[in-house]
C-alpha cells in the first residue's frame, strides 16, 4: 500500500449551492483568510496518538529522479520499473511541462488564495458533488479534527466542459489553468507510455485500457502553521485514481511517503514532478 500524507505549511499542486451556513460562519471554516495564527485553534489539534512525530521522520535521500527526456529509452523505462516497483512514487525532470506555464500556476494560485474573503466565498462549499468548489480540511463535515489546508478543487477534462465553471478571478485564472492542465495531461500520458514499457507491454496499453481519462486538480493551501507538531496538512492516505503528478513548494519539505513503517520527506526539486502511482494501478504482490 502506497501511503502518503503532508505536513503543514506548504503549497501543492496535483495533476485530483446551497450554502449551508450562514456566511460568517463559513467564512470563519476557511484559515486562508490572511490572519496569522500564533497558535494552534483546539480543532486542529490532534490526539496525541496521533500526531506526526516529526523527529521520527527520516529524508529520503535515494528517491528516484528521472529525466524523461533522455534519449536512452530502455534506460529511462528501466528506472521507471525500479521505482514503481520500490517505492510507488519517483519525481521527473525534463517532463515537456513548460517552466513559464509552472511559474504562471504557482503564481495564480498564490493570487487565488490572497483574494478578499468575499470573492473566494462565492466558490465555497462543503458539498463533495460541486465542481469546482472551494472548501478547508478534507471532508469537513464529517470530521472530529480538521486538517491544516483550504483547497480549490477542479474538473479539467475536457476542458471545454468545465472551464467555464472556473473562478474569474484573478482575471487570467481560466487561461493559465487551461495551459498548464494541457500539459500536465500530456506528461501523464507520457508516464503511462513509460510504465506499460517498463511491464513488458505496448506503449499505448495502459493508456487504451483507461480510456477516455478524467482530469482532476486540487490547488492546496497550507498558510504557516504555529504548531505542526500538533496537526497535519493531511492525514495519511492513499490516492484512488491512476496517476497523481504533484507540484511542491520549491521552498518546504512537506510530503511524506510510507515505507516499511517507516515515514521520509521528500524533498523537493526545483522543477520537477512527483508521480504518484495511485490504488487503480497498484499491484498487491503479496
Amino acid at each position: 500500500m502506497l501511503i502518503l500524507r503532508v505536513k503543514p505549511s506548504f503549497y501543492l499542486f496535483p495533476f485530483t449551492i446551497f450554502f449551508h451556513l450562514r456566511y460568517h460562519n463559513m467564512a470563519a471554516k476557511l484559515i486562508s483568510t490572511g490572519f496569522r495564527h500564533t497558535t494552534l485553534p483546539d480543532n486542529y489539534v490532534r490526539p496525541h496518538s496521533d500526531r506526526p512525530r516529526l523527529s521520527e521522520v527520516s529524508q529520503l535521500e535515494d528517491f528516484p529522479l528521472i529525466d524523461i527526456s533522455s534519449t536512452d529509452r530502455p534506460q529511462v523505462v528501466q528506472q521507471i520499473h525500479q521505482a514503481c516497483a520500490r517505492f510507488g512514487f519517483f519525481q521527473v525532470i525534463n517532463h515537456g511541462v513548460r517552466k513559464s506555464t509552472i511559474d504562471e500556476m504557482v503564481s495564480v494560485a498564490h493570487e487565488f488564495f490572497g483574494m478578499p474573503m468575499d470573492e473566494k466565498m462565492k466558490l465555497y462549499s462543503d458539498d463533495p458533488t460541486k465542481t469546482p468548489r472551494l472548501s478547508t480540511s478534507f471532508n469537513v463535515k464529517e470530521e472530529e479534527v480538521n486538517n491544516w489546508r483550504d483547497y480549490l478543487r477542479l474538473h479539467c477534462y475536457p476542458i471545454d466542459k468545465y472551464v467555464h465553471e472556473w473562478p474569474s478571478n484573478p482575471p487570467s485564472f481560466k487561461e493559465v489553468v487551461s495551459k498548464y492542465s494541457r500539459e500536465v495531461r500530456e506528461l501523464g500520458f507520457t508516464i503511462e507510455e513509460l510504465i506499460s514499457e517498463s511491464l513488458r507491454l505496448e506503449k499505448d496499453y495502459m493508456k487504451n485500457v483507461l480510456g477516455e481519462q478524467g482530469q482532476h486538480m486540487a490547488v492546496n493551501y497550507y498558510p504557516p502553521c504555529p504548531e505542526p507538531e500538533l496537526t497535519y496538512g493531511l492525514p495519511a492516505h492513499t490516492d484512488p485514481n491512476a496517476l497523481t503528478i504533484l507540484l511542491q513548494d520549491a521552498t518546504v519539505c512537506g510530503l511524506q511517503i510510507l515505507i516499511d513503517g517507516h515515514w521520509f520527506a521528500v524533498n523537493p526539486r526545483p522543477d520537477a514532478f512527483v508521480i504518484n502511482i495511485g490504488d487503480q494501478l497498484q499491484v498487491n504482490r503479496d
